[in-house]
């Protein structure tokens, strides 16, 4: 799908950690979406939604059932406020740049600790920057480890070519191409001369080319997923690994969500205009789509402590989509974790086999995103990173 840019220049100000060379190409950026929110509610007020359930007892099963959709389409026409959420967002500090002819927006908030690490944070589908919110001031606050080592990050944040207020990407564009321009994004434009990264779904694919072929700038990552087949229940058991109750919760789920929800991934992959087009001005239709697949990757106690994944993250990351037409060997350490309700698995052994692993930790509370499923979690993680970060 193509994607509207919709962009607010603020007065400009000295961005003091790029070259001159690049400080003109450096814009700051606010989100102003007000104008087309009158439009959005008519068109989700006048959607018919069908009488009755053709699933009423098949739950997620068989898709987002429909008294969820109803729930959240009157949600979103009385009481989610765009505005609120807009303004929430915005205390961000934003920024775009071109890169290789592609606009990049990007979040980047620093910490006033003169020794913070530098890290990009590379989100999935369909999540944007926003599905970072939670964690990206914590991460700029120093932290103490047991052992007295100070930890606090400059957190940047881009969105994916194509996602949110990134432009599209060229028909031959590649992931490893997104890994290169991202790489430009720290060293070039940002002046940082080492970083770390986390990455999870779809932006596990950048983050691990960075990791693997970037090496000697990415010091340290962190990943709750990676761009890898999960392997076989009988493959780990062929190997004798024990698994914990835990880790059996997430291989079945890997296992569920590889027979009953492929077809969502193969529709993506392979016929993304003919979904994209159907969606295209259906918010109600994005909604379904969208909220059913974050209902069904999330912990099933998403919305409670310490999750803030609840109707109004949802209908905010839809809203983003929406609104700004964007539906469609190594020495480095490497931290993964693995959250029980997440619907891919890979036990240690595996994760060991890719790449210098020096953590892996498995969670009792959490799912697909992480970021707003179990912040606390993840802060810790990414922030456990800074003890084996080396510039």
């Amino acid at each position: 799908m193509f994607l509207a840019l919709k962009l607010f220049c603020v007065v400009a100000t000295a961005f003091t950690t790029a070259s001159a060379s690049n400080i003109l190409n450096v814009k700051p950026f606010r989100i102003d979406l007000e104008s087309e929110i009158p439009r959005l509610k008519s068109l989700i007020k006048n959607t018919r939604l069908p009488a009755k359930d053709l699933y009423p007892a098949a739950g997620l099963d068989k898709g987002l059932p429909l008294d969820s959709l109803r729930q959240l389409q009157t949600d979103w026409l009385e009481n989610f406020d765009w505005g609120t959420q807009q303004a929430a967002l915005n205390e961000f500090s934003h920024y775009t740049v071109v890169i290789e002819g592609q606009t990049v927006h990007f979040v980047h908030e620093k910490s006033k600790d003169p020794g913070a690490i530098p890290v990009i944070l590379l989100h999935g589908w369909p999540g944007s920057f926003h599905e970072f919110s939670p964690i990206i001031k914590p991460l700029t606050e120093s932290w103490t480890s047991n052992a007295g080592k100070n930890v606090s990050y400059n957190v940047v944040v881009p969105s994916l070519p194509g996602f949110v207020f990134s432009s599209p990407p060229p028909a031959n564009w590649t992931m490893d191409d997104t890994a290169r321009i991202f790489n430009t994004l720290m060293t070039d434009v940002l002046g940082y001369s080492t970083y770390a990264i986390h990455g999870t779904d779809w932006g596990s694919v950048p983050a691990y080319t960075l990791y693997s072929s970037f090496n000697l700038t990415v010091r340290a990552a962190q990943l709750v997923f990676i761009p890898f087949l999960a392997p076989s229940p009988e493959e780990i058991a062929a190997n004798n690994i024990t698994l914990s109750d835990i880790q059996k919760v997430a291989e079945q789920r890997s296992i569920d969500w590889g027979t009953t929800d492929q077809g969502y991934f193969t529709e993506q992959t392979t016929k993304p205009n003919d979904i994209g087009l159907a969606l295209y001005d259906n918010p109600v239709g994005q909604l379904a789509w969208i909220a059913g697949l974050m209902k069904r990757a999330s912990d099933p106690r998403a919305g409670t402590p310490p999750s803030v994944l609840d109707n109004t993250a949802i209908l905010t990351s839809v809203s983003l989509y929406y609104l700004t037409d964007s539906f469609p060997i190594l020495y480095a350490p490497l931290l993964f974790s693995q959250y029980e309700y997440n619907p891919a698995f890979w036990p240690e052994e595996y994760i060991a086999k890719i790449g210098n692993l020096v953590s892996y930790k498995v969670h009792d509370f959490g799912g697909h995103f992480a970021g707003l499923d179990n912040p606390p979690a993840l802060i810790e993680d990414i922030r456990e990173m800074g003890l084996y970060f080396k510039a």
